[in-house]
């Protein structure tokens, strides 16, 4: 009994102790990467030949990046949809109802 009489205090002090630690590194943190990179505003503003090729760059790195996450989607789908239809296959086998391609099999064909 006496390892849970001492649990709500030491819990409740321990997130209190916790959160504080946790705010005051999330401060610290910002403010280091504000300080650190450049700021968007700025570089909007400037007419430097620098800041127009940052510029760029940035807005072709964000195309690549959707290009291939564009990519990478429709490859997922391409592979739910081949899933979808070999369970459709097992299931149309499972519940006696015979497969399309079985069906034109079984068909008489004409000479």
């Amino acid at each position: 009994m006496s390892n849970r009489d001492g649990f709500a205090g030491g819990f409740f002090a321990g997130a209190l102790v916790g959160g504080l630690v946790g705010g005051v590194l999330g401060v610290l943190v910002s403010r280091r990467t504000e300080e650190s990179a450049p700021s968007e505003e700025r570089l909007r503003s400037s007419s430097r030949p620098e800041a127009k090729a940052i510029r760029a760059r940035t807005r072709q790195i964000k195309e690549e990046t959707i290009e291939v996450a564009r990519r990478s989607l429709e490859d997922k789908i391409a592979q739910l949809n081949d899933a979808i239809d070999d369970v459709r296959l097992q299931l149309n086998n499972v519940n006696g109802t015979p497969a399309a391609s079985e069906i034109e099999r079984s068909l008489p064909k004409d000479s």
